[in-house]
């Protein structure tokens, strides 16, 4: 029996999945903060609209990486319909913790100085939220039905998506489009959350917006499918891993075949971007997969590990400690006063680099310490579960 078989039903945690969910929240967290937003390499950036750049894949990836969670921790307790009620529970109650954490990344800190504004001008959608309601909906699906009806409601949303994006034409301006202010997704942010309530960068329009959470849903139900074949245990790791390569292809070809006549677009989570990005990250846990849990090359991992145990963790703090430091004011040399992270970046790095390095720099090492910080935890077993 190889080591993979036993680590399987010894424990339903696979090191290759930690090790690929670290890498991930590690990019997330890489391209998220740059030390300068005017100044970041192109491959770091999201695409202008239509397309895909390697920062694109990384909120997919994540979402896929949800779903195959999802099929190892609850794979075995959904088998006792007594325990459904128990676990869509649980789950809904992580949701909201989720869901609640990104609102407060939201409101923060304008919630401490003005809760009123703060309140009537709060961005609902976002990053967490989304991933909270992936999370659960996947869950719930999960839970209550079989792999032949995940891949078919799989399918549906992604085939519903497509119509109603393309097919419906979008109130006020008459017909369907893909255009950022017009599209018929734009529209139904506007009209059910306002303009107060979207990306503010936008203002009348989300990214993480309603309609395009159904699509994103996909993503999640990609990744419960791909979890539930990797943990079968009637089939060989070189199946798994060339099924997997296989799938991982096909669905890529699919999805930049789609691209033809409904483009890969992050903002507006397009069928065709689901499928690419879900191909992509099935290759990469397969690789993972295959050198990790089946081949045992597991001596440059740990790194990824730390990032991938306390993965909401980590990007929740993330994101709320450059706020916290830019609260604290500091006077440069030529009068100015900025933020404590403006401080460090102007003193330590943009003397020193070019604008893009120092950019690049910044962030590199926000990622250095938060490894360090990691990796103590990780050694005293400290593991945060949201």
């Amino acid at each position: 029996m190889s080591e993979a078989s036993i680590l399987q039903k010894s424990s339903p945690r696979l090191l290759s999945l930690d090790v690929f969910r670290g890498f991930t929240v590690a990019a997330m967290i890489l391209v998220n903060n740059p030390g300068d937003w005017g100044h970041i390499y192109a491959p770091l950036k999201h695409a202008e609209w239509h397309g895909a750049t390697p920062t694109d894949l990384i909120f997919p990836f994540f979402l896929f990486i949800v779903g195959v969670s999802i099929s190892y921790a609850l794979g075995t307790k959904k088998e006792n319909s007594a325990n459904h009620s128990d676990l869509i529970l649980t789950a809904f109650k992580r949701a909201l913790i989720l869901f609640g954490l990104g609102l407060f990344l939201s409101l923060f800190p304008k919630i401490f100085t003005d809760p009123i504004d703060a309140l009537k001008n709060v961005r609902i959608p976002g990053v967490l939220q989304r991933i909270a309601i992936v999370f659960f909906v996947s869950a719930v699906i999960f839970i209550k039905t079989s792999g032949r009806t995940q891949l078919r409601i799989l399918i549906g949303l992604l085939a519903g998506y497509w119509i109603l994006m393309t097919l419906i034409p979008v109130p006020g301006v008459g017909y369907p489009n893909l255009e950022k202010e017009t599209n018929l997704a734009a529209w139904l942010d506007r009209t059910i959350l306002t303009e107060a309530h979207v990306w503010k960068s936008a203002k009348t329009w989300d990214p993480e917006g309603i309609l395009s959470t159904l699509p994103a849903i996909g993503s999640g139900l990609f990744g419960v499918l791909i979890g539930s074949w990797l943990r079968r245990k009637d089939r060989e790791d070189s199946v798994k891993v060339s099924w997997m390569f296989s799938v991982g292809v096909i669905t890529v070809l699919l999805g930049l075949l789609w691209d033809l006549c409904f483009p890969i677009n992050k903002s507006l989570w397009t069928s065709s971007y689901v499928l690419y990005c879900g191909g992509l990250a099935t290759i990469g846990l397969a690789i993972c997969y295959w050198l990790i849990d089946v081949q045992g090359y597991k001596k440059l991992t740990t790194p990824f590990v730390v990032y991938g145990v306390n993965a909401i963790t980590v990007f929740f703090l993330s994101g709320l400690i450059p706020r916290i430091l830019n609260l604290i004011q500091v006077k440069m040399s030529d009068g100015r006063e900025v933020g404590a992270k403006v401080w460090m970046y102007e003193t330590f790095y943009t003397p020193y680099f070019t604008p893009v390095n120092a950019s690049l720099a910044g962030a590199v090492t926000f990622i250095l310490i938060w490894l360090l910080i990691l990796w103590i935890m990780y050694s005293k077993k400290i593991i945060i579960k949201v």
